[in-house]
């Protein structure tokens, strides 16, 4: 399983169908059966022929109801259970940011990166036409907070597939989103992340920036609102109703929300009436809000919220996992052929199952 074979095919990222995204999924749990440490021990008593049967609804349900979700806590804790032995490639570890929890540490082959930034620059030209803003004539000139690691890299790339320029000011994240939940957001601005506004300002002063990747509470120290063209948002915080208040706010940006996980990087978001609806980037990542019923994973209807059921499917690593977090399932929107999933939240109480 190589990503020169992938990147053959991988010519639109938008026009992945049903049937390619079992052909690849199934490849990678054979795979990953063979050769890496974790899944090595369902060979033999998992039948995949049998798992892949159906539309891919079902095929999603059957891999969940035929136990191969796996446990966050040993994700934590054997993370090298998860890379296939062997494997050649331009591989680095990455750790998550830690705002909820202790950090998580996985690995990305560099070739995944260059697939994440493709889906991520196409999907955001035909939503929100940024290859019409920014060009030779008028450059992006970014500026982005966030955790080092997948985040700095993905970020990076993305600005320069826009043949612009970037400041990325590091931050460390370690429990911050609970500190900015028990605190007021003044006493933090002033406290541990002083230092990222101190240089946040001292960068706007100096520069035109045009471009503002950052978290939802950082937006109030810009000096010029109406200076930015686009503002990229990130946080389980965002909904439809902050969203309208922030246009309000920054009325000649684009506002763009993704949704960041550590072991797949961004996704891209869009509002839709009152819903903030994502879209993976098939066929790497799959995502389906579950419920249970009769002690059986269900895909749940359009509309109804769910767990969120997540199958990251990539050569060089595989994890099906329930995240603590519930959404609602969307359906197909232009330019996207394939389900999202909207309002994502985190829940405190655990999966309740």
């Amino acid at each position: 399983m190589l990503y020169k074979d992938i990147i053959s095919e991988y010519k639109d990222p938008l026009n992945i169908s049903e049937e390619k995204t079992k052909e690849y999924l199934q490849k990678i749990f054979e795979y990953h059966f063979e050769n890496t440490p974790y899944w090595k021990r369902f060979k033999g008593q998992v039948n995949l022929d049998e798992i892949f049967q159906g539309k891919l609804e079902e095929v999603f349900e059957n891999i969940f109801n035929a136990g191969l979700f796996v446990n966050e806590d040993h994700l934590r804790e054997n993370w090298l259970d998860f890379f296939p032995e062997n494997y050649e490639g331009k591989i680095r570890f990455y750790q998550s940011s830690g705002t909820t929890r202790e950090r998580a540490i996985t690995h990305w082959d560099y070739e995944y990166m260059k697939l994440l930034v493709k889906y991520l620059k196409v999907s955001l030209d035909k939503i929100y036409n940024l290859n019409e803003i920014y060009n030779e004539e008028h450059k992006m000139r970014a500026l982005a907070h966030g955790p080092y690691g997948w985040y700095q890299e993905e970020t990076s790339e993305l600005v320069w597939s826009y043949g612009g320029l970037l400041y990325f000011i590091g931050v460390e994240t370690d429990g911050i989103k609970e500190e900015l939940e028990k605190g007021n957001l003044e006493k933090v601005l002033k406290g541990r992340l002083a230092p990222l506004v101190k240089y946040t300002r001292r960068v706007f002063e100096k520069d035109s920036i045009n471009t503002f990747r950052t978290g939802p509470q950082m937006l109030t120290i810009v000096p010029e609102p109406d200076a930015l063209e686009t503002i990229i948002l990130s946080g389980l915080g965002i909904s439809a109703e902050f969203l309208r208040e922030i246009q309000g706010t920054f009325k000649n940006s684009i506002i763009i929300p993704l949704y960041g996980y550590y072991a797949f990087g961004d996704l891209v978001g869009m509002l839709k009436n009152d819903d903030v609806v994502y879209y993976p980037n098939y066929p790497f990542t799959l995502i389906f809000p579950l419920t249970r019923k009769d002690e059986k994973f269900e895909i749940v209807d359009y509309g109804r919220r769910g767990r969120m059921g997540l199958i990251i499917a990539r050569p060089e690593l595989l994890i099906v996992k329930v995240e603590n977090e519930s959404m609602s399932r969307a359906p197909p929107i232009s330019p996207f052929k394939w389900d999202g999933f909207a309002n994502p939240k985190r829940e405190k109480e655990g999966y309740g199952w």
